[in-house]
């Protein structure tokens, strides 16, 4: 019997999502933008101690390999070639730090993820070397002086780990965020593999000069670190190199996450983490109102820089994984919005899931999450509520300093993720913002934005705006009336105040509160009717 012939689809293109909580490969069609196939693969995060958080550099790795044979595999059962993919991108966590060795390939030590709180006493002895008339580390990066970002993982390392001292004294050491640790293995790792990174990865680091494009000698010394660990910084569409091994190999990987490419004015993205961005085109905008500066894309070697306005939030669907796995109250991420449907209120209860402190537009790294407003009445579902307006009160307020930012009221917001699946988050999201929220069909627009950036840079993937795909939306109204809303919010607001200075630097010993935070739920009698809950353990959602 002959074999059954491949359907021809013109050239398709393959998108590496690695994110804090999973790893996922999808195939596109480039001339459709239709997403064919797809594999997802849930990553675990190592907690060794109390604000610290790791991965496997190496678990990740195999991650992408498998996401990539089991859409291969899927693809083949579609009877979809395929030797059509043409390109592949990647989208990637920012500013989890991995060193390793170049000449064994090995990681030196646990990826550090962004969410790791170790640094702060790094970034307190770091700040009182800034002038404060002249703070040169954010007027060149866009930057505060944050746990969040690279360098101060990076200067943890070298203060803490032999392993790594060891290599950089041996000139074995390579760095790099989860981008150059994935294309340096992918291209051939210690058989020539590629050691390179975007330009906005690397503006994230602390290390990249965000208006000339390069690494910035002063900022290395400042921070300590060698220069030559650091990768080659390329632009967000360009062959950086060939897969060397699996189902694709010979296949290039030629774009890096592009989140902007695929936002309109405004972009938001719902993962662990929530990250809004606003497209502030060729002007370095910087923020008077706690929000960072960044580059947003930069399509090929020759072409001008993009920059963006973002506000960062650090548990978004991350308090989800939370009622998941440390409370147990939900068995399935899915099963939240049914939870939230029973009650269709949080019954005054509110949740400021501040376990990693307070980013966007705070910069708070003293908070901790509680739970407030809590009745002999308030169930599981209430609380399941009140998760679910927490991720849309944090959007509320980096809307809000968008807004005082950029001086122009956004009319709608375009959201992406996996969970704007859930119709009440996006309905409550429309309701707290008092603006329409707007979703693509397809949700995986951060992929598709990196699938579109490798595609340009093969030249099968235009775009020009009237070569792209219309993409069908739903959009949600605000269906509640704008004082409601308000009154909402600034109760969000009074319980935010509340969360912040439960961390403080007095040992325990001297009776410092922060001491309870140490329990894995510690538990504060306010009132006869009012409690609230220390929350300590950081995760993330598939």
């Amino acid at each position: 019997m002959a074999a059954s012939k491949k359907a021809v689809l013109g050239p398709l293109v393959g998108a590496v999502d690695q994110g804090t909580s999973s790893t996922r490969f999808l195939v596109f069609n480039s001339k459709t933008a239709e997403l064919l196939s797809h594999h997802q693969v849930e990553i675990k995060q190592e907690f060794p101690r109390e604000g610290w958080v790791e991965q496997d550099p190496k678990e990740i790795l195999h991650s992408v390999y498998e996401c990539i044979e089991k859409t291969c595999e899927k693809l083949g059962q579609l009877n979809i070639d395929i030797s059509n993919i043409k390109a592949i991108g990647v989208s990637n966590q920012r500013e989890t730090t991995v060193v390793w060795d170049k000449i064994t390939g090995e990681p030196l030590y646990n990826a550090v993820v962004w969410l790791d709180l170790r640094t702060q006493s790094t970034v307190e002895s770091l700040s009182k070397r800034i002038p404060g008339n002249n703070n040169f580390v954010k007027s060149k990066t866009g930057l505060p002086l944050s746990t969040y970002f690279s360098a101060v993982k990076l200067r943890w390392l070298l203060d803490n780990v032999r392993k790594v001292q060891k290599a950089v004294e041996e000139k074995r050491a390579l760095f790099g965020t989860i981008d150059s640790w994935l294309i340096w293995s992918l291209t051939g790792g210690v058989n020539g593999g590629v050691h390179c990174t975007d330009v906005t990865n690397a503006s994230r680091t602390m290390l990249f000069n965000i208006h000339s494009l390069e690494w910035d000698k002063q900022l290395c010394e400042f921070f300590g670190i060698p220069m030559e660990i650091l990768p080659n910084v390329r632009s967000s569409s360009e062959i950086y190199g060939l897969m060397k091994a699996g189902a694709l190999e010979g296949v290039p990987i030629s774009g890096l996450k592009c989140a902007a490419l695929v936002g309109q004015m405004c972009f938001q993205a719902y993962g662990t983490g929530c990250f809004l961005l606003c497209n502030t085109g060729h002007k370095c905008v910087f923020s008077d109102h706690g929000l960072l500066t960044t580059v947003a894309y930069k399509l090929g070697r020759d072409k001008p820089v993009y920059y963006a306005l973002e506000g960062s939030v650090a548990i978004a669907g991350a308090v989800i994984r939370w009622l998941r796995d440390n409370l147990g109250i939900i068995k399935t991420s899915e099963e939240i919005e049914k939870l939230a449907k029973e009650v269709g209120t949080s019954y005054g209860c509110y949740f400021v899931p501040a376990f990693s402190g307070l980013y966007a537009p705070y910069w708070e790294p003293s908070a901790r999450g509680i739970i407030c407003g809590l009745t002999q009445f308030t169930n599981k579902c209430h609380i399941a509520f009140a998760a679910l307006e927490a991720v849309c009160f944090q959007t509320r307020e980096i809307l809000d300093a968008m807004n005082r930012d950029c001086g122009i009221p956004l009319s709608h917001l375009q959201v992406d993720g996996g969970m704007t699946s859930n119709k009440i988050l996006m309905q409550l999201q429309a309701d707290i913002l008092y603006i329409p929220v707007v979703k693509p069909s397809m949700p995986e627009t951060t992929a598709l934005g990196a699938a579109m950036a490798a595609g340009a840079a093969e030249g099968v993937w235009s775009l020009e705006p009237e070569d792209l795909s219309a993409v069908t939306m739903e959009r949600f109204e605000p269906q509640i009336n704008a004082e409601e809303s308000e009154i909402r919010y600034s109760t969000w607001k009074k319980a935010v105040m509340k969360s912040m200075g439960w961390v403080t630097t007095q040992s325990p010993e001297s009776g410092d509160p922060s001491i309870f935070c140490s329990l894995p739920l510690g538990f504060f009698i306010v009132s006869s009717m009012v409690m609230l809950i220390g929350a300590r353990y950081i995760s993330g959602i598939p």
